[in-house]
């Protein structure tokens, strides 16, 4: 019996693109005033995208991200800022958060998710065995272990994500 379609997405570096800040990269999301975090660009493509796979996951599409509470505030505070939920088609109440990366596993296996969007190596050895489609975002220092598949952009991540899908 094949398993219902469930995507799960960090937030960091995947759909927040601090990097691209023009005042100062991460720092300005994490350290700089109400402005300067809500200035804070998106990965490009990434909500128009999520807004295509909403559909195709019929709803079942999660945020999942590790941070403190402070970042976690902050985080919530840039998603209703930028207008993520209506954009993009994500639920609000869909939004998870955890203190260390190995929990996303928890929230993996919680949620029964078949998919996976990351940009970070250990997230996805985390999930190895929880999660079948594991798509490893972004640029990465080291080659993609057989178990993921590299996801370097938005468009990517769609491609790959929908061929799962039939």
């Amino acid at each position: 019996m094949r398993r219902e379609a469930r995507l799960g997405i960090d937030i960091g570096r995947v759909i927040i693109d601090g990097a691209a800040h023009p005042g100062g990269g991460d720092t300005a999301f994490f350290g700089g005033d109400e402005a300067t975090m809500l200035a804070t660009p998106e990965v490009p493509g990434a909500v128009e995208a999520i807004a295509r796979l909403v559909p195709l996951f019929d709803g079942r599409v999660w945020l999942i991200s590790k941070c403190g509470p402070r970042v976690q505030a902050r985080t919530l505070r840039w998603l209703d800022g930028h207008d993520f939920y209506r954009r993009s088609g994500v639920a609000r109440d869909q939004v998870r958060f955890c203190r260390a990366r190995p929990d996303k596993r928890v929230h993996c296996l919680d949620l029964a998710l078949t998919h996976f969007v990351d940009d970070h190596p250990e997230v996805h050895a985390a999930i190895r065995g929880a999660v079948t489609h594991q798509y490893f975002f972004g640029p990465q220092r080291r080659p993609v272990p057989g178990y993921g598949r590299p996801a370097p952009t938005w468009a990517e991540v769609e491609r790959l994500v929908t061929r799962s899908l039939h």
